[in-house]
């Protein structure tokens, strides 16, 4: 098998990497900080082994086949990981490499877990990094969603392709142009919420920062107490409204700015996002309200936005809702699993597999009662394979297993079950903060055994990539040429 074009990509994305790795190191060097040497040089390495890979690779064929798909996709997130790795272990922060390489692979999968602590006197190069890391990754994920997934046939992912190109539209041109107008948006997302948390009073280095969390649905803040540090209502919502609009399909934003298709009201998975969000957020509101603790507005404010930070595997917080009770804890843990639309910057299960195993579960119910009935599963209106349900129930069953898997052997190497149970469920959804005292909404990763930060390491990769996507590459018919 021919892997020159794996190398060819491998030293594209060195590239890119090294290219984003000037901006903090401009920023340090207009603070006149000593960080800003740390970042020119990891640049230069970036750019000259990216450089080295694209020469030495440059001869091959432009059609990718699917098993050099899933190698790139599998190798691709830890390769860079690894190089983005380098500033904080090069930093004055005195981080080891498993802590260096967890914070970079927490935010390449966009996942929000971190080991750093006082962060409203960190450098503001090590910041801004964090930040970029997490936008990169978020741009990365849709794209793959968008244009590998669908083509790699994984989790189900073969049925949100058929809904990208419906054919009864205008189509949409091929994978570089979707990858061009994904970006387009993907910016203008960024650089509008930005503003907006700008005008509403951050600083413009916190709201440039905090715009490139936000969009990817990343959650890294530039303090401590996340989005707890600033005490304002209409800034809360704001940070809601972005982050439940980055929980819908992207795809949807490409038809309805290229194509002036206005489709979130006929997308199923829209609808059941939206009508999840509105109804535990009710839920959440009656239920803080009549404990009396906060008043209407702030129970809805805090309710709201836990929500859409949980259900989009953001990660923000602005109260510890571990606090809320018993109720709210596992309210919280069990919508960590859910997540937000497939083809969103949100990790989780997505809405789409849940929808189609909820009509699975419904569907074996009706033929119990009718055993020579024939119940077809729809979805967005149209009748789907059992092939593509049978798929969908196999990646639902695979979630499950490996959250389990994960969790015994966290409890193995010493971490209690809460933790255990919790980073397992965060790190593979891709959420950020678990539950508990340890890594809750007002702790962090940093205490945890350097083996317990590797398997994390291990179930954000996993849990970004669709599983599958992994797995592949570790099966013997994988290796047979």
């Amino acid at each position: 098998m021919n892997y020159k074009i794996v190398g060819f990509a491998l030293g594209l994305l060195l590239v890119i990497l090294g290219v984003a790795e000037l901006i903090p190191a401009v920023v340090e060097w207009s603070l006149d900080s000593a960080e800003a040497g740390n970042f020119f040089m990891n640049s230069i390495m970036c750019l000259f082994f990216g450089t080295c890979l694209i020469l030495i690779n440059k001869s091959f064929k432009r059609q990718v086949n699917i098993r050099q798909a899933f190698m790139l996709t599998s190798i691709s997130w830890v390769f860079i990981s690894a190089f983005a790795a380098l500033p904080f272990y090069m930093s004055n922060l005195n981080l080891s490499y498993t802590d260096s390489f967890f914070e970079a692979m927490s935010g390449i999968t966009t996942t929000g877990s971190s080991v750093l602590t006082r962060l409203d006197s960190m450098s503001a190069g090590i910041l801004l990094w964090r930040s970029i890391t997490q936008w990169i990754g978020g741009i990365g994920l849709v794209a793959f969603a968008i244009i590998l997934l669908p083509t790699l046939r994984v989790g189900g992912m073969q049925l949100f392709h058929t809904e990208s190109s419906d054919k009864s539209e205008k189509s949409i041109p091929r994978s570089a142009d979707i990858m061009k107008h994904l970006l387009v948006v993907y910016i203008c997302f960024t650089v509008l919420c930005a503003l907006s948390y700008y005008l509403e009073g951050m600083t413009l280095f916190d709201a440039i920062n905090h715009a490139l969390t936000t969009i990817p649905t990343g959650g890294f803040s530039t303090h401590d107490a996340s989005f707890g540090y600033y005490e304002s209502t209409s800034m809360q919502l704001t940070a809601t409204i972005f982050m439940f609009l980055c929980g819908i399909p992207f795809i949807l934003y490409i038809k309805l700015f290229y194509q002036n298709n206005f489709g979130f009201f006929k997308d199923e998975q829209t609808i059941i996002y939206t009508a999840i969000v509105v109804i535990l957020t009710i839920i959440m509101t009656i239920w803080l309200w009549n404990n009396g603790s906060y008043t209407l507005t702030q129970s809805f404010t805090y309710s709201i936005f836990s929500i859409v930070s949980v259900i989009t595997t953001t990660g923000y917080e602005t109260v510890d809702y571990t606090t809320f009770g018993s109720f709210a804890t596992m309210f919280f843990f069990f919508l960590i699993y859910i997540g937000a639309s497939a083809g969103s910057t949100a990790g989780g299960m997505k809405i789409m597999r849940i929808s189609i195993v909820a009509k699975a579960v419904g569907q074996q119910t009706d033929r119990l009662l009718y055993p020579t009935g024939i119940f077809p599963i729809r979805y967005q209106g149209r009748p789907i394979s059992q092939s593509l349900v049978n798929t969908v129930l196999g990646f639902c069953g695979l979630y499950v297993l490996f959250n389990v898997l994960l969790t015994l052997a966290l409890t193995l190497i010493g971490l209690d079950f809460e933790t255990a149970i919790s980073g397992a469920a965060t790190s593979i959804a891709n959420v950020g903060p678990g539950i508990g005292g340890t890594i809750g909404p007002a702790g962090n990763f940093s205490s945890l055994p350097d083996s317990a930060k590797w398997l994390l390491c291990l179930g954000m990769l996993i849990g970004r990539l669709e599983i599958l996507t992994v797995m592949v590459i570790f099966t013997p018919t994988y290796w047979k040429f």
